[in-house]
């Protein structure tokens, strides 16, 4: 749809996403292609037209009644509103969304974390004076960073963590290897893993394999004193299991992006917890300007016949 190759005028593509950015989305979509007929649910007159649907936010049966539809396009990393919706069509392939800025702003938001409990800038957060002779300095290789989850996103904060000089561990389903990451696969290297692991990060998709993976039992094998950074989601985290490791003195710090129930409930613990740091879901949002010209080149290689990526499993949940 762009360069020499000629638009398929045929067809049309769906954009759903309830949100108030809409317009933008939209408006750099067509930007990065002016010749796209890019279309809302309510400006489709032919059903049969629609053969890919760009979405981000959707509700029940959203996606029926597309009898050609070919291809689903997240504008989110995470699918699991559209792989719980059992009125998504199964045969349909859906795209998560992997662009420049969605990375960056992950890489940045867990090196800002990192640093910060390996800084303990929280202690100043009052206003209060202390007297840092009294502590026994640390620096970045003295702290072991685990990465739980090292895809497209994981993969980039390891490599960055491991520049700034944290040992950085990483945690995957499978076997995988990364340059200068300590690498741990499976349920029984997990205890190892955490074990290892002074911070750890989470950036895992949220699966039947994986909801509730930092339980009681796995905190427990975190050593004394260590933090939590959860980017990914709510569900990875027992909530209580966490409170209770930090109302214990076993673990320093928490941070959280993500939560069970969002908006976070104005009368939840982590609000008011002095250990705990709430921030709402804005560790790395996906930006319209640079996703856009993203979306046009796998619409374009989707018409081409040609691979495109990355491509959910259904079966994994990711």
């Amino acid at each position: 749809m762009s360069g020499a190759e000629g638009y398929n005028r045929t067809m049309s593509v769906l954009y759903i996403g309830y949100e108030e950015n809409d317009p933008t989305w939209m408006r750099e979509i067509r930007a990065a292609d002016p010749r796209i007929d890019l279309r809302t649910p309510a400006d489709v007159v032919d059903r049969e037209r629609v053969r890919y649907a760009v979405v981000g936010r959707t509700r029940p049966g959203d996606l029926e009644g597309y009898p050609n539809l070919e291809a689903i396009l997240s504008l989110w990393a995470g699918v699991e509103h559209l792989l719980g919706d059992e009125t998504v069509p199964r045969d349909v392939p859906i795209v998560r969304m992997a662009e420049p800025s969605l990375t960056r702003g992950m890489v940045e938001y867990v090196c800002c974390h990192a640093l910060n409990i390996l800084l303990r800038t929280d202690r100043y957060a009052d206003g209060g004076w202390s007297h840092p002779q009294k502590r026994v300095p640390r620096f970045a290789p003295d702290i072991a960073v685990g990465v739980m989850g090292v895809g497209v996103l994981g993969e980039a904060c390891a490599a960055a963590l491991s520049r700034l000089g944290f040992a950085v561990n990483g945690w995957s389903r499978c076997a995988k290897k990364l340059d200068g990451v300590s690498m741990f696969a499976g349920r029984a290297e997990l205890a190892p893993f955490l074990g290892a692991s002074d911070i750890v990060v989470l950036l895992l998709p949220h699966t039947p394999d994986t909801a509730g993976v930092l339980d009681r039992e796995a905190l427990a094998h975190l050593p004394a004193g260590a933090s939590v950074v959860n980017a990914g989601r709510g569900e990875l985290i027992d909530d209580d299991a966490l409170l209770e490791a930090l109302d214990a003195d076993r673990l320093d710090r928490a941070v959280l992006d993500v939560f069970r129930t969002e908006p976070l409930p104005r009368d939840h613990r982590f609000w008011h917890h002095p250990r705990v740091t709430v921030t709402p879901h804005v560790a790395s949002v996906t930006n319209p300007a640079t996703a856009a010209p993203v979306l046009i080149d796998t619409l374009n290689r989707l018409q081409r016949g040609e691979p495109v990526w990355p491509l959910v499993d259904r079966t994994r949940g990711y």
